[in-house]
C-alpha cells in the first residue's frame, strides 16, 4: 500500500496543530487539527485557496454569530436563521468550501454563551494555528519533473512504434500488430496532462507549464495518427506510392523527440507531394479512390508536422 505525501502531511500536521493549540491554552484545541486536515491539499495553489476560503468564512461566521446570537438568543432557532443568511453570503463571495470549517466555529460560539472578546480571540487563534500549520506543510511539494520526463519518454517511444508499424503495413500489409500502443498512449497522455497541470499549481507565480504544452501538442498529433490508420489500409496495395510513404514514416519514427525537426520533414513532404502530382492521372475508379486517399493521408501528415513545428524546442 502506497502512502502519499498528502497523507504524511495530514498525519504530521494534525497532531502538531493540536499541540500548538494546547501550548497556547486554547479552548476546543482539537479543532485546530480539524482545520489542518481540511486545508492540506495536493498543490500549493489549492492549499492557498483553501486556506483563504476557510479563513474568510470563519471571520464572517464570527460576525454573524455575534449578531444573531446576541439579538435572537442562544437557541437552535438563531442558528437556523443565521445559516439562512450565512450560507448564501458564502456562495455570493465564492468561499463555500469554508462552510464546514466555519460551522465548527459557529457551534463553539453557540456553546460559549455569551460571546466575549476572550472567546473571539480564542477562535481566531485556533483558525490561525490550524490554517497556518497546513500552509507551512504545503510549502514543500515533491518535484514532478522526473515523472513527467518518464511520461514523455513513454509517449515518444509509443509514437515511434506506431509510425514504424504504419510503415511496415504500407510495405507488405502486415497485420500482426495488435495496436496496444494506441490505447496505452491515450491513457498516458491523459495522465501526463493531469500531472503537468498539478505541477502548474505547485508554482504560485507560474501560469503555464512546459510539459503541459508538450503533451497537449502530442495529443493533437495522436488524434491525427488515429485518423491516419484507416487511410493507410486504402493505399497499401499501391506499391509505388506506398513504399515511398513507408520510407517517410520510417524516417519520421526515428525523429520523435522534443527537438523541432518538423521543418525538415515538411520540406520532404512538399517534394513528395509535387512528385505524386506529376504522376499520370488515375485510369480507373479504384485508382482514383486510392489517389484521393493518398493525398488525404499526406494532408494529415502535414498537419501532424505543423503541430510539431508550432511547438518551441525551448518549451521542454
Amino acid at each position: 500500500m502506497k502512502i502519499g505525501y498528502r497523507t504524511i502531511k495530514t498525519a504530521v500536521g494534525t497532531p502538531f496543530a493540536i499541540w500548538i493549540a494546547t501550548l497556547l491554552n486554547l479552548e476546543n484545541f482539537a479543532s485546530a487539527g480539524i482545520l489542518t486536515i481540511l486545508c492540506i491539499q495536493i498543490t500549493r495553489k489549492r492549499s492557498m485557496l483553501s486556506a483563504w476560503h476557510r479563513f474568510a468564512a470563519c471571520m464572517i461566521a464570527i460576525v454573524f454569530s455575534f449578531i444573531f446570537f446576541e439579538l435572537i438568543g442562544y437557541n437552535p432557532l438563531a442558528i437556523g436563521l443565521m445559516l439562512f443568511v450565512f450560507i448564501p453570503t458564502t456562495v455570493w463571495l465564492k468561499i463555500t468550501p469554508g462552510i464546514v470549517t466555519s460551522s465548527v466555529i459557529i457551534l463553539h460560539l453557540f456553546v460559549a454563551e455569551p460571546i466575549g472578546w476572550n472567546i473571539i480571540i480564542n477562535e481566531f487563534l485556533l483558525i490561525i494555528v490550524g490554517i497556518g500549520t497546513a500552509l507551512l506543510l504545503n510549502l514543500y511539494m515533491p518535484s514532478l519533473e522526473g515523472k513527467l520526463e518518464d511520461y514523455q519518454f513513454k509517449v515518444e517511444d509509443n509514437f515511434s512504434t506506431i509510425l514504424k508499424e504504419i510503415a511496415r503495413y504500407l510495405r507488405d500489409g502486415n497485420e500482426v500488430w495488435i495496436g496496444k500502443e494506441l490505447t496505452e498512449t491515450a491513457s498516458l497522455l491523459e495522465e501526463a496532462k493531469s500531472l503537468s497541470f498539478r505541477d502548474v499549481e505547485n508554482h504560485l507565480l507560474r501560469t503555464h507549464n512546459k510539459y503541459y504544452h508538450y503533451f497537449h501538442m502530442r495529443t493533437k498529433q495522436f488524434e491525427i495518427l488515429e485518423r491516419i490508420l484507416p487511410l493507410v489500409t486504402r493505399i497499401w496495395g499501391d506499391n509505388k506510392h506506398a513504399h515511398v510513404i513507408a520510407d517517410f514514416f520510417e524516417d519520421l519514427s526515428e525523429a520523435i523527440h522534443p527537438g523541432n525537426t518538423a521543418v525538415i520533414y515538411l520540406q520532404k513532404l512538399k517534394e513528395m507531394k509535387d512528385e505524386f502530382r506529376n504522376d499520370d492521372l488515375p485510369a480507373t475508379r479504384e485508382e482514383f479512390e486510392k489517389r484521393a486517399s493518398l493525398f488525404h493521408l499526406l494532408n494529415e501528415i502535414e498537419q501532424y508536422l505543423i503541430f510539431k513545428r508550432s511547438f518551441k524546442k525551448s518549451d521542454v
